[in-house]
């Protein structure tokens, strides 16, 4: 079955760096759209980043454009988010999604907290 692994959550201070990495298993890889996202108690999960199936087109929230960066490792199969200068607002869970082929997968999140 499809599994999507997240890892690399932590708690770092306000203008830090993270990198956070998917590890995806039981699909084909290269067809599909990988994203991360991010969720908060009480709101609704919102789209960080996504990169497409071929890894050469990249999309970005404003919010994070210029900090972050979405990468595909179509060997590893893994998608990563390199995340500098974070911001307490930052501060959420972070899942990784895979779209492709009709179907949509999600990872079991990992936390990022941002605080000094």
């Amino acid at each position: 079955q499809v599994q999507l692994v997240e890892s690399g959550g932590d708690l770092v201070q306000p203008g830090g760096s993270l990198r956070l990495s998917c590890a995806a298993s039981g699909l084909t890889f290269s067809l599909y759209a990988m994203s991360w996202y991010r969720q908060v108690p009480g709101k609704e999960r919102e789209l960080v980043a996504s990169i497409s199936s071929s890894g050469g087109s990249t999309n970005y929230a404003e919010s994070v454009k210029d900090r972050f960066l979405i990468s595909k490792d179509k060997i590893k199969k893994s998608v990563s988010l390199q995340m500098t200068n974070l911001l307490p607002e930052d501060t959420a869970v972070y899942y990784c999604e895979a779209t492709g082929l009709g179907a949509t997968y999600w990872g079991q999140g990992t936390q990022v907290t941002v605080s000094s």
